[in-house]
């Protein structure tokens, strides 16, 4: 039996973490979702959140990993036969995020490209539907386009290298480089931001509480929403990046470090998409209002190149914006494809390169899929689904099934707390075995009596039926059907 690949160091794994944590979401979706959900007042419930939900479940899949020294299908299946599939469903939601998320890394190298001389001209959407992705209809593919395509080679060769060079060589190496550089451009773009006119307007709207928002339980929901999909928690990547911590390592420690420091990149990722738009109301002489603001791709490809169209020096920081979405994405990506190379080796029995070869070179097959006129449409369902319907069903199954049918956090504290120095109270118990369930199962009964009143973003039922919700159920059945597969009697964990 060979040797258990492990991280070179402590920092290496935390670098690994927080690179995970830290993804496009924070920074194109936390501001907005701040903003809609009573401004400063959004920090109490996600305050709450992160310390009720967010590091308990951080410090479980820690946990599990660390114990088992297992991917997270193997590590399910050592607390009991029965909850392995769980593992292979949060395999398989990954590898259906690893199909989409290098796309969009694909145009925000293009568009790091486009910010010398600020190609997209005078109107930023035009530019990025018409000129840039040439978009179609909802379930019109029609051609390739090249501008994507080409950019996606590069994406998935730096993959490639890195998983092919393992552990301690490869992932620990990227993020060694990638994480402090995010950081560091990230704050240039920030202390740029709010020396800019008008940008203490937008961080006053930004930041500005409305109180009478505390009572809404939507705000609340928001709040969990959050913390659980900027986490990494339920993808299966926790439980494999901590399955490679020597065996004396403080995992309770290492979870707040991980879950602080993703809430301060979300803080000042909010500071710096403020202090821009701001700016942008500066200019236009409009208040920042719901208007202006927008989460998501909009924000990122539409209103930011608007922005940095009128800023000084515009062509120097467009570069850096878009060149911190690609150090977000590219570490979030690996951390991503790492779980289901994991996977593979273990129950197949294969070497690194095979699985890497066989897991990433299915991965890239699928992700040609969204180089076409119209790949925007369904990166937006499928991603909308799998997150939905898949990594918030599949959080609230691995909760349930630990704290309720397999009674195992008693096990797991016990196991924490003998490598830990924070020792792990009540509080621990009560938030995974109460408020995360009831939270997450809220949140699924929500968005299931919003997908059945209005078809999602009013696309046609049968695109949405077969790109969305088939294939989030299908991650499901196919986790299933792997983990019928007995495990092989002499694992491989080169």
């Amino acid at each position: 039996m060979e040797k258990r690949s492990q991280w070179g160091t402590r920092i290496g794994f935390l670098l690994a973490a927080i690179g995970s944590a830290i993804g496009l979401g924070n920074i194109w979706r936390f501001p907005a979702t701040a903003f809609e959900n009573g401004g400063g007042a959004f920090f109490v419930p996600y305050l709450f959140a992160l310390l009720t939900a967010g590091i308990p479940l951080l410090i479980m899949e820690y946990t599990i990993g660390h114990k088992y020294r297992s991917s997270s299908p193997r590590g399910f299946s050592k607390i009991s036969k029965g909850m392995e599939w769980i593992g292979w469903w949060q395999v398989l939601i990954s590898f259906v995020i690893s199909t989409y998320y290098p796309i969009v890394i694909s145009w925000a190298i293009m568009y790091a490209y486009f910010s010398f001389g600020t190609k997209w001209g005078e109107s930023a959407t035009d530019f990025f539907v018409g000129d840039f992705l040439t978009l179609s209809e909802p379930g019109v593919f029609g051609s390739i386009v090249p501008s994507v395509l080409i950019p996606l080679l590069f994406v998935w060769a730096f993959v490639f290298f890195f998983l092919g060079r393992g552990v301690k060589k490869g992932i620990e190496l990227a993020n060694r480089i990638f994480i402090p550089l995010l950081f560091v451009v990230f704050l240039i773009i920030v202390i740029r931001a709010v020396t800019l006119p008008g940008a203490f307007e937008g961080l006053d709207a930004f930041f500005k509480p409305d109180w009478s928002r505390i009572a809404d339980g939507d705000v609340w929901v928001a709040a969990y929403g959050q913390i659980f999909f900027s986490l990494s928690i339920a993808f299966a990547i926790m439980i494999t990046y901590s399955s490679y911590l020597p065996k004396k390592s403080d995992i309770t420690n290492n979870a707040f470090i991980t879950g602080f420091a993703n809430s301060s990149f979300e803080l000042l990722a909010g500071i710096g998409v403020f202090a821009v738009l701001g700016f942008m109301a500066f200019k236009s002489n409009v208040p920042v209002n719901d208007d202006l603001v927008e989460g998501g791709v909009g924000l990122a490809f539409m209103v930011f190149p608007e922005i940095i169209s009128q800023m000084p020096a515009a062509s120097f920081f467009g570069f850096l914006f878009f060149a911190s979405l690609v150090l977000a994405g590219l570490s979030s990506m690996i951390s991503i494809s790492e779980t289901y190379i994991a996977a593979l080796q273990e129950k197949f029995s294969v070497s690194r390169k095979v699985a890497v070869t066989i897991g990433g070179g299915l991965a890239f097959l699928a992700s040609l899929l969204y180089v076409n006129q119209g790949g925007l449409f369904l990166l937006d369902t499928v991603d909308h689904f799998i997150n939905n319907y898949g990594v918030a069903l599949a959080g609230l199954f691995e909760v349930v099934a630990i704290a309720w049918f397999a009674r195992h956090l008693k096990d797991l504290q016990t196991h924490a707390d003998s490598v830990s120095d924070i020792k792990l109270g009540k509080w621990w118990r009560v938030s995974l075995s109460v408020i995360t369930p009831i939270v997450l199962g809220y949140m699924m009964l929500e968005n299931l009596r919003t997908e059945l009143t209005r078809p999602y973003e009013d696309y046609p039922i049968e695109f949405l039926f077969t790109y969305g919700w088939v294939v989030a159920i299908g991650a499901m059945f196919i986790g299933a059907l792997i983990s019928t597969k007995k495990w092989p009697s002499k694992d491989n964990h080169s």
